[in-house]
Formats: C-alpha cells, sequence, structure tokens
C-alpha cells in the first residue's frame, strides 16, 4: 500500500472519529421552537446542505423500476404531491401557503410551474433571507419569518396549504394542524406530507429501536413523532377540515433519498471541499443520522406519511 494511501486512510479515519464524537456530545435536542431556527438558520448559513442537496432540502421520489438523478427526484417530489393531493386542480393565480419553506425550492417551483401566489414562512431568518436571495423578482413569491404555531394571517386566506416535512419539528401536532387548516378557506386544498413513526402503541417499539428514535429525536431537532393514523385523525377532527383525509406511505418512492444524499457528497466533492476542512466534518458527522434514518424507514420503524383533505 502507498503512503498516499495509507495517508488518506489515516485522515479519514481520523475525521470519522472526530465526527462520531460530535455526533454523540453536540446533539440538537428540541427545547423549543427557537432550537429548531438555530439549527436552520446554521445549515443554511454554512451553505453545505444547499452545496449538496440543491435549493430543495427535502427527500426526493423515485418512481420505481426508473432510475432517476437525487436531485431531479427532489423536483419529481413536489409534482407528485401536487398531483395526488389535488393541488393542480386550483387555477393558476391561487393563493398558496408553504409551511416550512425552507429556502424557497418547493415554492419556485409552485409559483413557476403551476402559476400560483405562493407565501413561504419558516421560522429561520436565515432560510428567509436565502430564500429571498434566490428567487427572481418575477416569480411570485414572498417569503415570511414566522412560527407554524401561530400563523399570522386571517381565516381562510389561501386557497391551498402546502408543507413537506415540517411537522416533524412541530411539539404541538394538533396546533400545527389546526393553524393550517384556519387559513384554508371552505373547499381549498391541503398538501402535506411528513415523517412519522409506526403506529408505538399498537406495535411497542423494542430496546434498540427505542434507542435509534431518540437518536432521531435529539440529531435533528424533533421533538416527537406519531403515527400517519393519529396525524389523520387529527385531520379529521379538525372543526375547519372537510372531515375527508387521505393518507398514504410513500416508503418505497423516498428510502432511495437517504444512501443517495450520502453517494451525492462522492459526486460533488468539491461541494464539500470548496467550504473548507469543517464542512468536511460536519458532512461526515451526519452520515450516523442518516444511515439510521434508512434503517428505521426501510424496517417500518418510520414512515413517510402523505396527506390531503379540503378546508
Amino acid at each position: 500500500m502507498s503512503i498516499f494511501l495509507i495517508s488518506s486512510l489515516v485522515i479519514f479515519l481520523t475525521l470519522l472519529f472526530s465526527s462520531l464524537i460530535l455526533w454523540r456530545i453536540n446533539t440538537r435536542k428540541y427545547i423549543s421552537s427557537r432550537t429548531v431556527a438555530t439549527a436552520y438558520d446554521s445549515w443554511t448559513q454554512d451553505k453545505l446542505l444547499e452545496r449538496l442537496w440543491g435549493e430543495h432540502i427535502h427527500l426526493g421520489f423515485y418512481p420505481l423500476n426508473k432510475n432517476i438523478d437525487f436531485r431531479e427526484a427532489k423536483v419529481q417530489f413536489v409534482h407528485e404531491l401536487v398531483s395526488w393531493s389535488g393541488l393542480d386542480k386550483l387555477p393558476r393565480g391561487s393563493r398558496v401557503l408553504d409551511v416550512g419553506c425552507g429556502i424557497g425550492g418547493s415554492s419556485r417551483i409552485l409559483a413557476n410551474y403551476y402559476g400560483f401566489n405562493v407565501t413561504g414562512i419558516t421560522i429561520s431568518p436565515a432560510q428567509v433571507k436565502r430564500a429571498k436571495e434566490l428567487t427572481p423578482y418575477e416569480c411570485k413569491c414572498n417569503f415570511k419569518v414566522m412560527d407554524a404555531l401561530d400563523l399570522k394571517f386571517e381565516e381562510g386566506i389561501f386557497d391551498g396549504v402546502w408543507s413537506v416535512e415540517a411537522g416533524a419539528h412541530m411539539n404541538n401536532k394538533t396546533k400545527f394542524a389546526d393553524q393550517m387548516l384556519r387559513t384554508l378557506r371552505p373547499g381549498g386544498y391541503l398538501a402535506l406530507a411528513d415523517w412519522n413513526s409506526r403506529d408505538l402503541q399498537t406495535q411497542p417499539p423494542s430496546m434498540l429501536e427505542k434507542i435509534i428514535l431518540k437518536q432521531l429525536l435529539e440529531q435533528w431537532v424533533h421533538p416527537k413523532f406519531i403515527s400517519i393514523n393519529d396525524f389523520s385523525s387529527i385531520l379529521i377532527n379538525n372543526k375547519n377540515s372537510s372531515g375527508q383525509v387521505i393518507s398514504s406511505n410513500w416508503n418505497s418512492f423516498t428510502n432511495p433519498s437517504w444512501f443517495d444524499s450520502i453517494f451525492e457528497g462522492m459526486r460533488r466533492p468539491n461541494a464539500i471541499l470548496s467550504l473548507g476542512p469543517g464542512a468536511i466534518i460536519k458532512s461526515i458527522r451526519e452520515i450516523p443520522t442518516i444511515l439510521l434514518m434508512d434503517w428505521a424507514f426501510k424496517k417500518g420503524l418510520m414512515e413517510f406519511g402523505v396527506y390531503k383533505c379540503r378546508g
């Protein structure tokens, strides 16, 4: 083995060991909505996630028996959820709220492709700043810093409400649903996707699963996960809901995202290297959580729930 290969291996193992130590001692536990804002401010300001995942920092949709690029899958996800939820039945010019908009990737697709007037909200000031920087003037999107549990909008003001992977950060799922449905007009469309646990009441977790769930909560500022059925019940029983809620588990379509997100760092090494040694450590630090997520979703401990209902 050459000196170069030995040196490279030593450097990699050192970085991996350092990252594992950081992973264990520097968790991102949910304390309040402020901790969620702080985490996303950090992820946005260092630009690592954007460099690797692009403008759409959510899981992708991988059609069965079809190869698809990592970033293309993320765009595909938006179109699939729009079609499945019925949001595409809204006419151009309809007002749509994007709850947990990130840096505006989904919002811009909804505006540019479907002609919606989109308002995106996130609790992260850094995300709003970056979303505005990435959005051309002619794109009908505006972005605001706002807590999803305290939406500052009038009742029934939106024709559609869209939310992807935001609910897992909410410590009050009932209030989360209530705020979205309150702003949705009667007959409007709700399209929502989120990370859920399986029903832990009917299928209690094993000791190993409890340990893994604890890590998934503490590493990415999640207060708690609930099942697809539990969140469906919350939507059904809300006074602003039509009461007709359809949900589904999209694990088979989204699961490839986890390994693909790791391989993306190999496909785009300059995205990490150009940000310096700190970015390398940060990217390696996330690998254990991503691998745990991959295991949990593949084993059915976690489920990717999608929901649709009318106001």
